[in-house]
Parts: C-alpha cells; sequence; structure tokens
C-alpha cells in the first residue's frame, strides 16, 4: 500500500458529521516493521496532526490529548509493536479511538470488527479470498459475531459453497454432491480460494474422518458406513469396521438431513449408490437376516431386497400375512420407501391383501342363494376386485417390472382362475332359477327403477338433485369414491347399491337410467335405436328431452361441457335448474378400445379424481347439498390373456345385438347354452326380446383383440352398481380431519446423546378422520437442526392402543448444548403446503455422558 493510499484512507477516518458538536478523531498506527518510518514526515493530513510515539513520551502525549488539546484531531504514529494492555498508557484513550493498519489482513479484519489480534494470521492466510469482491460481500452479509478461527474457516468454505449462511453440514453436502460431476468445482474453488487443509481439519474434529489416503470418496463411504452400523442390529463386515466413525452422531445427523432434504435428496441416492457398490453391500445382504436391517434406510439395496423377500415369501404361499405387513409398516417410513419404491411396496401390499382375503373368502363359494351372494360381495368380497386394480395400476407405474413377474402370475391365478371363476360360475348357477325367470333378486333395488327409488323423491319434495352418471363405475369402485369424497369434500357420503340391468351395455344402461311413466316400457326400433316415450335415448341431447318431459327445467350436459367452466359459467348453466343429469366416460372410454384396455385402471384412479372434482364444484360454485353417482354398467377385467376355454363360439342364429358377454335376440323360443333371460320388464310383457349372456366368465369369440376388458353380461362385477349418495352439510362434524397424534413420552429432558420417544395415534383412521404424516426431528431456538429426522405414518384403523403407538429413535448432533436454554421436537405434517408444524414441544438437553455411543 503506497503513502497515496493511506492518505486517503486515513483521511476518511477524519470525516465526521458538520453537525455533531465536541466530537474528534483519534487514529493509532502501530507500524512494527517501521516500513513507513521515514515516510510518515511527508504525509499532510488535511485535519488531524501527526504525533510520533516514542518510549518516552506516552504520558506527555497523554496530556496533551486530554488536558492542551482535547479537541483537536491526531494521528498517533508508532514504530514500535503495540504495547501489552498492563503497559499501555493510552489504553483508555486507544479504547474510543481508531486503529489503522497499513496491512491488508489487518484492514480486512477491522472491516469485519475482529480486534483481536491472534485472528491476524487466520484473516492473512485468505488474503486471496478476500481479492474478491462478491465473496468479500457474501462473507459480509453473514454478520458473523465473535468471528473465531474455526467460525472464519467454516464462513469461507460456506461463501465457497454458495450458502445462504454458514454451515458446516450445508458444506459437506455440496462439496460431495460435486463429486457427481466430471470435476468437483466446489472443491477445486475451495482449494484455489480457501484452505483444504482446513476443510479436512474440520472433517476429522466433527465426521471423525481421519484417513490416511483421505479423498472425498473415503469422506462419503465413512459417512454413509456410520450411519448405517447405527440403524442395523447386526455387526458390520469387519473390511467396514475401519470406516465407522468415532464421530458417530454427526455423521447420522448429516446422513439423514441430506436423504431427507427436498432439493438434495436425488444426489443423496446417486452418492449413496456409489458407496452400495463400493461395500459390496448387495453380497452381504443374503446372509443377514431381513428383520435386523429393516430400520435402515441408507442404501437402496436394502429396499430391493425386502421385495425380493416378500415377493419370494407370498409366491411360495407362506402365508405369514401380518408379518409381512409389519415388515411393509416398517419399511414405509424409511427414505427409500417413500422416494423411490412406494409402489414397490403398494404392489406387494396389495398383493399381500389379495392372497390374505383369499383364505377369508374360501366360505363365500359354498353359498348358493343369490341374496347371500350379494351379501357377501358388497360388504366384503368387492375388495378383491379393488386389490387386484391397484396391484396392476402399481405394477403398470413401475420402470422394472421382472422381479415381481411370477408374483403377477400368481395373483392372475388367484384372481382370475380362481377367484373371478369361481365366484362367477356360483353367481351365474344361482340366477338360472329365479332370475332368469322372475327378473328380480330379493330385496334389491333396482336401475331399472333408479328414478324412481332415488331422484322422483326429491323432484316431488322441490329439492335441487344433481346425478352423475360414470360409465362404467362398477362397484368396488364406487366404494373408493364413497371413501374419498367422506375424505376430500365436508359433507355426508354414504353408498348403496343396485341391480343392473342385463345385457349391461351402455345403451340399456343409460336408458333404465332415465324418467319413465307409470308402466311405460322402452322400445327398441328397427335400426337398433331404444326409445323412452317415443324419444331416442342416445346421446345427452336426447336424454335431456326425456328428461324435461318430466321435470320442465330440467338439465343434461357431459363432462367435457363442464371440464373448462368456471365458477361464473356454473352459477348460470345450473340457474334455476332442479334436475340436472350429468354424463362422465372415463373409464368404458379406455377400456372398450383393444388399443387402451389396459390402461382402463389407470383410467379408474382418473375418474375417480375427476368425479371429487366435479362434486367439490357443484358445493364450492353454486352449493349444491344433493347428489347422486351411479353408472350405466360395470366391467369384468382381467390382465392375463383369455385361455381358448374361456371363449365360446356363438350358435348360428340370427340376433339383434352382440358383445362378447351377450346376446340380443327376438325369438323367445330358441334356447342357447347360457343364461337366457326374458327381458319383459324393459320391453313389456309382450317382447319377445330376450338376453342370452354365458356363465361364468366365457366371452363370446369375436375379431379382433380387445376381450380382456368386457362388459355387457350378468356378473356381479358387471351388474350390481353403486348408488352412492352426497349431501352437503356445513357442519363441522361432516368435514374430514386428520387423526391426532401426540407426545407420550413424559420427560422433556434429555440426559443422552441417542433417545427414545414414543407417539401415540389417538384416533382411529375412518370415514372422517384421514391419516396423518408425520416428519420429527429436533432444532434449536433459532431453527437449526440437531438431531436426524424420523417419519411417523399414523394411518392405523386397529382399536388397540399398542398398534398406535410409534416408538422413534433420535440422535442429537455433537455439539455443546446449553441446559438453560431450549430446544424443540418439531412435528411437522410434510403433506401440508403452509402450516406444516403441528406441534413445537419445548425441551431442555443436558448430557450427562459425552460419549458420542450414547452409552
Amino acid at each position: 500500500m503506497n503513502l497515496i493510499e493511506i492518505k486517503k484512507i486515513l483521511e476518511g477516518h477524519y470525516q465526521r458529521d458538520p453537525h455533531a458538536e465536541g466530537h474528534r478523531n483519534i487514529v493509532f498506527w502501530y507500524d512494527e516493521a517501521g516500513e513507513f518510518e521515514k515516510d510518515i514526515e511527508q504525509l499532510d493530513l488535511e485535519k488531524a496532526e501527526i504525533v510520533t510515539l516514542t518510549d518516552h513520551n506516552s504520558f506527555a502525549v497523554k496530556y496533551r490529548l486530554e488536558v492542551e488539546e482535547p479537541e483537536r484531531d491526531f494521528l498517533l504514529y508508532s514504530n514500535r509493536p503495540k504495547p501489552l494492555t498492563r503497559d499501555n498508557w493510552l489504553l483508555d484513550t486507544l479504547k474510543y479511538s481508531i486503529e489503522f493498519s497499513a496491512d491488508k489482513a489487518v484492514l480486512i479484519m477491522r472491516d469485519f470488527g475482529v480486534m483481536d489480534e491472534s485472528m491476524l494470521p487466520a484473516f492473512r492466510k485468505h488474503l486471496k479470498f478476500f481479492d474478491n469482491k462478491e465473496r468479500y460481500r457474501k462473507l459480509a452479509s453473514y454478520e458473523l459475531e465473535r468471528i473465531t478461527e474455526e467460525g472464519l474457516e467454516i464462513a469461507i468454505l460456506s461463501v465457497l459453497c454458495k450458502l445462504s449462511m454458514p454451515d458446516l453440514e450445508h458444506v459437506v453436502r455440496r462439496v460431495l454432491v460435486g463429486e457427481l460431476e466430471k470435476s468437483n468445482k466446489v472443491f477445486e474453488e475451495i482449494t484455489k480460494y480457501g484452505d483444504s487443509e482446513a476443510f479436512w481439519r474440520l472433517m476429522k474434529k466433527y465426521y471423525g474422518y481421519n484417513s490416511e489416503t483421505r479423498s472425498l470418496e473415503g469422506l462419503l463411504v465413512t459417512l454413509l458406513t456410520t450411519h448405517m452400523s447405527h440403524q442395523i442390529e447386526l455387526p458390520l463386515p469387519v473390511t467396514w469396521q475401519p470406516f465407522v466413525s468415532n464421530k458417530r452422531s454427526n455423521c447420522v445427523v448429516l446422513v439423514s438431513n441430506f436423504m431427507s432434504h427436498a432439493m438434495d435428496g436425488e444426489q443423496y441416492r446417486k452418492l449413496a449408490d456409489r458407496v452400495q457398490s463400493v461395500l459390496k453391500l448387495v453380497d452381504y445382504l443374503e446372509t443377514w437376516e431381513l428383520e435386523k436391517i429393516l430400520p435402515c434406510d441408507t442404501f437402496r439395496a436394502i429396499d430391493i431386497f425386502a421385495l425380493k423377500k416378500l415377493t419370494h415369501f407370498l409366491v411360495e404361499g407362506l402365508g405369514e400375512f401380518q408379518k409381512y405387513r409389519e415388515i411393509i409398516g416398517k419399511r414405509k417410513t424409511t427414505h427409500w420407501a417413500n422416494e423411490v419404491y412406494a409402489g414397490a411396496y403398494e404392489l406387494v401390499l396389495m398383493a399381500l391383501e389379495l392372497f390374505s382375503m383369499e383364505k377369508d373368502i374360501e366360505p363365500v363359494m359354498l353359498l348358493e342363494h343369490p341374496g347371500e351372494l350379494l351379501e357377501a360381495y358388497t360388504k366384503t368380497v368387492y375388495r378383491m376386485d379393488r386389490f387386484y386394480r391397484k396391484y396392476w395400476t402399481a405394477c403398470d407405474r413401475l420402470a422394472e417390472k421382472e422381479w415381481m413377474a411370477e408374483l403377477s402370475e400368481r395373483v392372475e391365478n388367484t384372481y382370475a382362475n380362481w377367484f373371478l371363476n369361481q365366484l362367477s360360475v356360483k353367481w351365474s348357477k344361482s340366477l338360472e332359477g329365479t332370475y332368469t325367470y322372475s327378473r328380480k333378486i330379493p330385496s334389491t333395488y333396482r336401475q331399472l327403477d333408479f328414478y324412481r327409488d332415488w331422484v322422483k323423491p326429491h323432484v316431488e319434495k322441490q329439492d335441487r338433485i344433481f346425478v352423475i352418471i360414470s360409465d362404467a363405475l362398477r362397484y368396488e369402485v364406487g366404494h373408493e369414491l364413497m371413501e374419498l369424497l367422506n375424505t376430500e369434500i365436508r359433507g355426508a357420503t354414504s353408498l348403496d347399491w343396485m341391480e343392473g340391468v342385463v345385457p349391461s351395455t351402455t345403451k340399456l344402461g343409460m336408458a333404465a337410467l332415465l324418467p319413465r311413466e307409470i308402466g311405460e316400457k322402452m322400445v327398441l326400433d328397427a335400426s337398433g335405436d331404444l326409445q323412452v316415450g317415443g324419444i331416442s335415448t342416445q346421446g345427452t341431447e336426447n336424454r335431456q328431452t326425456v328428461l324435461k318431459k318430466h321435470v320442465k327445467d330440467a338439465l343434461a350436459l357431459s363432462y367435457n361441457q363442464l371440464a373448462d367452466m368456471k365458477r361464473a359459467d356454473y352459477k348460470e348453466a345450473f340457474e334455476g335448474r332442479k334436475l340436472v343429469y350429468l354424463y362422465h366416460n372415463t373409464i368404458d372410454a379406455l377400456g372398450d378400445k383393444a388399443a387402451t384396455e389396459r390402461q382402463v385402471f389407470e383410467g379408474v384412479d382418473r375418474a375417480l379424481q375427476e368425479l371429487v372434482q366435479l362434486v367439490r364444484n357443484l358445493v364450492n360454485h353454486i352449493s349444491a347439498t344433493r347428489i347422486l353417482i351411479t353408472a350405466d354398467h360395470g366391467f369384468l377385467y382381467q390382465r392375463s390373456p383369455l385361455q381358448e376355454a374361456s371363449k365360446m363360439t356363438k350358435h348360428s342364429v340370427n340376433v339383434l345385438e352382440e358383445g362378447r358377454r351377450y346376446l340380443l335376440m327376438d325369438d323367445e323360443e330358441i334356447h342357447i347354452e347360457g343364461l337366457n333371460i326374458p327381458l319383459e320388464d324393459l320391453f313389456g310383457k309382450e317382447t319377445k326380446l330376450k338376453a342370452v349372456v354365458p356363465k361364468g366368465l366365457i366371452r363370446y369369440k369375436m375379431p379382433g383383440p380387445g376381450a380382456n376388458y368386457v362388459h355387457g353380461g350378468a356378473s356381479l362385477q358387471e351388474m350390481i352398481l353403486p348408488v352412492v349418495q352426497f349431501k352437503n352439510i356445513r357442519n363441522d362434524t361432516f368435514k374430514a380431519s386428520k387423526v391426532e397424534v401426540r407426545l407420550t413420552s413424559i420427560t422433556r429432558k434429555i440426559t443422552n446423546r441417542i433417545t427414545y420417544l414414543e407417539f401415540f395415534q389417538t384416533d382411529l383412521v375412518e370415514a372422517k378422520k384421514t391419516p396423518m404424516k408425520l416428519k420429527i426431528y429436533f432444532e434449536d431456538e433459532i431453527g437449526n437442526r440437531i438431531s436426524n429426522e424420523n417419519i411417523v405414518i399414523a394411518d392405523s384403523m386397529a382399536k388397540e392402543p399398542a398398534k398406535r403407538t410409534h416408538r422413534e429413535k433420535f440422535t442429537l448432533k455433537d455439539m455443546a448444548y446449553d441446559k438453560t436454554k431450549k430446544y424443540y421436537l418439531i412435528l411437522e405434517d410434510e403433506e401440508e403446503s403452509v402450516e406444516k408444524i403441528v406441534e413445537r414441544i419445548s425441551f431442555t438437553i443436558d448430557l450427562l455422558i459425552s460419549d458420542d455411543f450414547g452409552l
């Protein structure tokens, strides 16, 4: 620094507020090396007098400053070292003055408010870092207090890692993520502008990494191996032992926060895969007991191992279903199961429930009466359809499917070859003596009477009623829809069922849902058009005409017409309408086409979302209070190709209409193999029309693909239809809420770095009580995380308290804790977008031991 620069800086120190009276500036300059001893006389300061300090004039100078010239500005120059505190006659003056140095490191140090001379080497070491204005400005933005050498090192590393605040844990994560690139630019920055040696010292001190051949890969292996050792109940292989850190708690917390971080989780998984390969983890897994490693979520291989084991158990038919549920329950709270393998675990769980239910419903296959079979199906047996559907929905969403090929085969054998086949044959047999003649199953609602039974009572009371007809919404899907509406929309939702018409086709089903005069029958004209009251029932516009004959202000719309409507459009469209029929077609639109029938289960999920949103819009936009949701028909679907034995050649007879599951004929004298069903209820006593449907699951042979998804027949899945009733009730009693989770551990004082806490799900999951997924961790008063994170999924429907209790293991960072300060246990609902914090529970931490292993 030359004399001109020095003069400029010094002159700046003597600038003062012109309105401030009685204020002066004194600057001390200790030029220990005497670099400017000869130049000091040439330094001409405009506002200050220069006084040179010697070994013998301190008292005289002090007298001059304080007594003779108390208002004058001075520069006090010394070519000697700064005196020790006890020897400094001018110490009290120095305390209210400015200390100048021509040493750049000193200037920087003073700029950061550091007066401790022992910090000078630390600042001098980083002059290259401070040469850059952006880095300088970023470090200043941290507003560091009480800067120590280590604190400065961490702050500089944080700047080089582009962090918003100094944080060693985040530095480690940024550096390790840099290893995923061809060149680690983050660590290159540290080496070039920081101090890589300081980085490694910090790794040794806080994470116990002390390898002679240090490397970032070695650090990563140490962190993850230590994390795994903390979670499994087995000794690690001997070759892994050197990588287990003595700073276990810090490693555990870092890895836990790394994997659970919203932005860094994907990078963690890539790094973990590398370490998994280095450790050759897969080679060891086969020798370990699954139960001993269940809590561990360090590596992907553990989930793959667990999934393959579960799949093997199910394929072999070992049947310990509750044990398998518990395994899945333990895994579903772990990182990989949540972020990568949620669909795979869902698939295994659905297969498990399918096989478990197989045992439960064997007695159903012994029932003979249609009423008994119906009761069993609508109460419990329908769940087989749901488990099968959800199995294949999960399967279709998986990228890799080879590992569960045998499981899929067993699912098909159980569902299609056993359940569907036997139930359909049993049902067909039960109908032969009653249904084919009386067309009536005792004690059931009929689709043919839908308007009379469900709609007309509201019309007569001048209530506004909405009817949503979703094509192919079979009974089990209607049941899930009821659950979703109860969960997502305030109101009361219930489910009933009715017997659909046979043939279970769209044309007949849609017509059956329309109003008719007493005694009025349908008419099938020569062109195959179905009429009610002389009006075609084909298409939304014609159906509206039929509705208007009975209710003049009725309205019929398709779902597509509603899809883009806003609130104002809803109000305009439904103003003054007392009866509204809305037609929705997502499931059948996919299933009825050979090219898309494999997507039908995905279509069911989409249909459910659309229907829930439609009900929500009706409630929110126009305050709809009564909504009925039903279907024209159901459907049968199996994923596996049909065997030749499941197909049947039609007889060479004339038919009016045909499908894979039905024939429509006008010759009642001809009897064809199958259920021959007269259609007097639909077309009147004089009709000669009849339907023939094959027994069981048989399809009629027809050219072309598309035999897996069918309807038209008389199976339970095709003809038993849901009637979902939604009533908008604004009482909070009918508003769904999540179950509560409470900390039941009494103590609010932690004395061990590793501690266990218990949480209790206070409510059962039911219609209006929905599951809650919590992230739970500790943080300090300013929000810094100080522990690992645990996930608690409160989704139990069990009445037994023990099955609703969660015991979680928490590991605190290895750091100093102040027993007079508050620390907080955070219960965070990760599914909430705004108010995430469910509860913030105050704790004190007073560690009785310093052993990192918490023993």
